[in-house]
């Protein structure tokens, strides 16, 4: 059984919400941390709590660590040592093997998401922008009594009109597919595979492979508890209407070669059940729009290409081990719209996220090293991730067709990472200790 009154709400639930703002902090020492911890940790929510006030809450607060933070706080050296090796030696020292180089190393990263001096982060989402000034005016007042607490950087964030549905700044929808595990209060969609052991997410439970071992000590610490890969990505807006110009002759067309770079239309609906024309009304329908497979019905990818981005991060029956790879995704964009027949403009805007998972490295590593920017996945030789993969211009990506295959050369980066970090997200009886009731050395 979940214990949803000390999950934070992040793991469960989905806030309504239109807006929100990221705050990136340092602390000058371990009181101050704490200090500001204890001040805070009231106004997280659980995710009983969230699903009791769902409609008549305005705002969700969510508090993260990085691993300098944990120390920073005065968690022991036995302790720390405990925590697995990729989230010690955070997102900035495993970029190379994340795909993070060129535009999108961590040397050219804002905000200072690249520094050690970051240690928390605090998510709020709140459902409109009064709400959102509110809660930040009063997260002001409280850092300006406790001394101590920086904020090395902030990011706003609001949803892209039209507000139908979310969506990316590319027009895709977002929040098409996620996991479902059990005990977590949610019932799969067709096609969205069986309920997931709740330990594939949450330390402390048992995950696709029994019962948990090897956690981070102690087990106050890490009870309920789970990591985070925070990935700012602007994404490039009239670069990619400029693509799909070049490479589409009509509008249909230029749709088309859009849905084949992800694998669905921009309206959500899948390539797998509508591959010759877009069906908003599956898109919109959950029982339908992720009902499909690859093995038996596009095997060769006549539909969805091979290297298309949904096959990549979700390969279905198609890959191996799949259990132990799935995520939970949160998040938001930021940046203001840009109009589909305005210049680009030279505002960055994108998706700032959030990839849960109980393991780092066998989830989210694995995943970006294997399924976003192996060239060689599905055997394609030289393709990445058309959306968020690493590239130079120097890849390509083919749509498979009869009786001869287009092949794309010369493909752009659609995206950059401008941020990243990797958080350890307590559970609420978590926070508390770290708050300093009798736990840990001063800093």
């Amino acid at each position: 059984m979940l214990e949803i009154d000390d999950i934070q709400h992040i793991l469960l639930t989905r806030a309504p919400a239109m807006t929100g703002r990221y705050e990136f902090l340092s602390f000058k020492d371990g009181a101050a941390g704490r200090a500001w911890l204890e001040a805070i940790r009231g106004k997280v929510r659980s995710a009983a709590a969230a699903r009791a006030s769902v409609d008549a809450d305005r705002r969700w607060i969510t508090v993260a660590f990085t691993w300098n933070g944990l120390r920073m706080l005065g968690v022991d050296d036995a302790s720390l040592a405990s925590f697995p090796e990729e989230f010690r030696q955070g997102m900035v020292a495993r970029s190379t093997m994340l795909g993070d180089t060129g535009e999108s190393h961590p040397d050219k990263w804002v905000g200072g998401l690249a520094s050690p001096d970051l240690h928390a982060i605090v998510i709020l989402f709140a459902r409109d922008e009064p709400e959102r000034a509110r809660c930040q005016a009063e997260h002001e007042r409280l850092l300006e009594g406790r001394k101590g607490v920086t904020v090395l950087s902030t990011l706003d964030l609001q949803a892209t009109p039209p507000f139908d549905y979310a969506h990316d700044h590319f027009g895709y929808r977002d929040r098409m597919s996620q996991p479902a595990m059990e005990g977590g209060g949610e019932d799969p969609t067709p096609g969205s595979g069986a309920p997931l052991k709740p330990g594939e997410f949450i330390l402390g439970y048992p995950d696709e492979n029994g019962a948990p071992f090897g956690l981070p000590q102690p087990d106050v610490l890490s009870r309920n508890g789970s990591f985070m890969a925070y990935r700012r990505l602007e994404e490039h807006v009239g670069k990619f209407r400029d693509f799909l110009n070049q490479n589409g002759t009509t509008a249909e067309e230029r749709e088309l070669i859009a849905a084949k770079l992800m694998g669905r239309w921009r309206s959500g609906a899948p390539l797998v059940l509508a591959p010759e024309q877009d069906d908003p009304t599956l898109a919109a329908d959950p029982n339908r729009s992720n009902d499909f497979n690859y093995k038996t019905q596009d095997p060769h990818g006549y539909a969805v290409p091979l290297g298309s981005h949904i096959r990549r991060m979700n390969p279905r029956d198609t890959g191996a081990n799949m259990n132990r790879r799935r995520m939970i995704r949160r998040g938001a964009t930021y940046g203001t719209h840009l109009p589909e027949d305005a210049a680009d403009d030279g505002t960055e805007r994108g998706i700032a996220a959030f990839v849960i998972c109980a393991s780092l490295i066998r989830q989210f590593e694995f995943a970006q090293n294997v399924w976003i920017n192996d060239k060689n996945f599905h055997e394609l030789g030289n393709e990445r991730d058309p959306i968020i993969g690493t590239q130079d211009g120097t890849l390509e990506f083919k749509i498979p067709r009869r009786p001869i295959r287009k092949t794309i050369t010369g493909l752009p980066a659609f995206t950059t990472v401008r941020g990243g970090a990797y958080f350890f997200l307590p559970g609420l009886k978590a926070l508390a200790w770290l708050a300093g009731n009798g736990h840990g050395k001063d800093s």
